[in-house]
């Protein structure tokens, strides 16, 4: 069994900071982490190895500092790392990001077939969660969205069962493999690396992926092949909502003003 996991270098969204000028991240001084739902997306691809002894691949696209990500995937367990980095693939919506994975991972499947690819559900900077399905549909494999559990795998039939979490209820769901996964939060608890295993990730070749390897047209990968693209960033004005006291004495005084402005504002009638 082989597992492809895909990880992506994000900032730390306490510290983001956007250039006003041309709407693009700085990444000077900004602390980057693995984007949080990757971290279970990792954990789920380590388990698939703990049960069934599967073969691990790790995957990113992202500058050469996303060497980190896949080196503390590797830590975690996995069996090796691919970084997808070209100022070629710069600039990327999630469809020209989709297209550059979904492409490379076909790559992968030359040499050694890949049974199921695992994403985290969304990233914490894009929160779009487009960029899993849109692998899929490259691929051209099943996918299934919003996982919170693998509930059985029968590899002799080729099948994965899963559970969906949905917005009111849960979904259970079969599907052939090949498929694709993206996983939510709740399917498991990280775990952290240890120091052998961090220790030992840092002697392991990550292989590094330029465009010139997978031959994508650059009419759509990075900038020119993406159809959406950020024009303004901006903090939205908020108003400032108006105090009323209602302390001690103040009070029923408080709740008439609230009435009279919740009236004026046709929040209620009567």
């Amino acid at each position: 069994m082989h597992i492809v996991v895909c990880v992506k270098m994000v900032p730390d969204t306490t510290q983001v900071k956007i250039d006003p000028v041309t709407n693009t991240l700085v990444r000077e001084g900004v602390p980057f982490i693995t984007n949080p739902y990757d971290t279970n997306a990792v954990e789920e691809a380590i388990r698939f190895k703990d049960r069934y002894g599967a073969y691990v691949t790790a995957i990113s696209m992202g500058p050469p500092a996303a060497e980190s990500v896949l080196r503390r995937a590797i830590a975690l367990g996995a069996d090796e790392g691919i970084l997808l980095s070209d100022r070629a693939f710069g600039g990327a919506d999630t469809l020209a990001t989709s297209t550059v994975l979904g492409y490379a991972i076909k790559k992968i499947a030359e040499t050694r077939p890949v049974d199921i690819i695992i994403c985290g559900k969304q990233t914490i900077d894009g929160d779009t969660a487009q960029v899993g399905p849109g692998i899929a549909r490259r691929l051209d494999i099943p996918q299934l969205t919003l996982v919170d559990q693998i509930i059985s795998v029968n590899y002799a039939q080729r099948t994965i069962k899963v559970r969906r979490k949905l917005e009111t209820y849960h979904e259970i769901v079969e599907s052939q493999l090949p498929v694709l996964l993206t996983v939510e939060r709740e399917i498991n608890t990280p775990r952290y690396p240890t120091v052998p295993g961090r220790l030992d990730a840092e002697t392991v070749p990550i292989k590094i992926w330029s465009n010139a390897v997978l031959k994508l047209d650059p009419n759509t990968i990075g900038l020119p092949g993406s159809p959406t693209q950020v024009r303004r960033i901006f903090a939205p004005e908020r108003k400032k909502g108006e105090v009323i006291p209602g302390e001690g004495d103040q009070k029923a005084t408080a709740v008439d003003m609230m009435f009279t402005k919740l009236k004026e504002w046709d929040f209620i009638t009567t």
